[in-house]
């Protein structure tokens, strides 16, 4: 049974507020990694109670969509979104909102929830047509974001849900574009903060703070690449592509801290060296106390 195109209510927009302080890039790491590799567990289209959904944007079907071919959202023109609805259980079910989100290691750079009332009876199909206005993307994220559209109950109980990648045809001015700045930025001074450490011997002497220590750059490092990547549109930061780049990044400086010599070694062997200096230093000529005549 297919109904009549619907006018859904009206459209909220929230924007993830991201995390600006590097320090804090190791503990947040810990717990993007259980809720990535969950994600990576996660079927493309997930379905609850014999609920299914299939979507098209701009005529594009989402499930398709990937790096070579995403779906394109321009914050200039509305977004048709027709969305086929299965209900393939025994009771009619209601569905009470549409979300469209785009997240980046576990941070959501922009959503769009929509009001509607669409009800499916038991064992039936429904077509749910609307015009996404997506004015203020531009200032919100740019590049190939993962994203995932999703249909929920009255009561907020998602009922399924759909994996999709887009191209936000926005500014690098964005919240996204200078999350990435304000990464780069804190990892060169974590970086410099390292090199003027071993430099300066000030180095911790246990190799397992010294591994530490360069983890933090590590983590940023890898965190650069993963959102330039992504800015640039050369690839798609799904859970398993970033959360690898990272790790790899972490493990490669940790074992670079963890390697780098003892700080004390370098000091004990400039103490050596300045003994072995003066016990080397032949000694002084002996004063015979006798008087030389100075020529006139």
């Amino acid at each position: 049974m297919i109904s009549p195109v619907l006018r859904p209510g009206a459209v909220t927009r929230r924007v993830g507020a991201p995390a600006t302080a590097l320090a804090m890039a190791t503990l947040w790491l810990v717990a993007a990694l259980a809720t990535g590799l969950a994600v990576v567990a996660a079927p493309a289209s997930a379905s609850s109670n014999g609920v299914s959904l299939s979507t098209t944007i701009g005529g594009q079907p989402v499930a398709g969509s990937s790096a070579s071919h995403p779906v394109k959202l321009y914050p200039n023109r509305p977004a048709d979104i027709d969305i086929e609805v299965t209900n393939a259980t025994t009771r009619q079910i209601t569905v009470g909102s549409v979300s469209l989100n785009g997240t980046v290691a576990g941070l959501t750079f922009y959503a769009y929830d929509t009001d509607v009332n669409l009800t499916v009876g038991p064992r039936r199909a429904t077509h749910l047509r609307y015009a996404l206005d997506l004015t203020g993307l531009d200032g919100q994220a740019t590049g190939l974001i993962p994203a995932t559209i999703s249909i929920a109950d009255l009561h907020h109980h998602q009922l399924a849900s759909q994996s999709l990648v887009t191209d936000v045809q926005g500014s690098l001015d964005s919240v996204y574009g200078l999350f990435g700045l304000a990464l780069l930025v804190l990892t060169a001074l974590a970086v410099v903060g390292v090199v003027v450490g071993i430099a300066t011997h000030r180095m911790p002497a246990n190799r397992w703070r010294r591994g530490l220590r360069l983890l933090t750059p590590g983590i940023g490092l890898g965190l650069v690449v993963v959102f330039s990547l992504s800015a640039l549109r050369v690839w798609v930061p799904t859970p398993g592509k970033w959360l690898t780049v990272v790790l790899v990044f972490a493990v490669v400086f940790f074992v670079i801290g963890y390697l780098t010599p003892d700080p004390s070694d370098d000091i004990d062997d400039e103490d050596d060296d300045d003994l072995y200096l003066e016990a080397t230093d032949p000694p002084p000529p002996p004063d015979s106390g006798e008087d030389h005549p100075v020529p006139a």
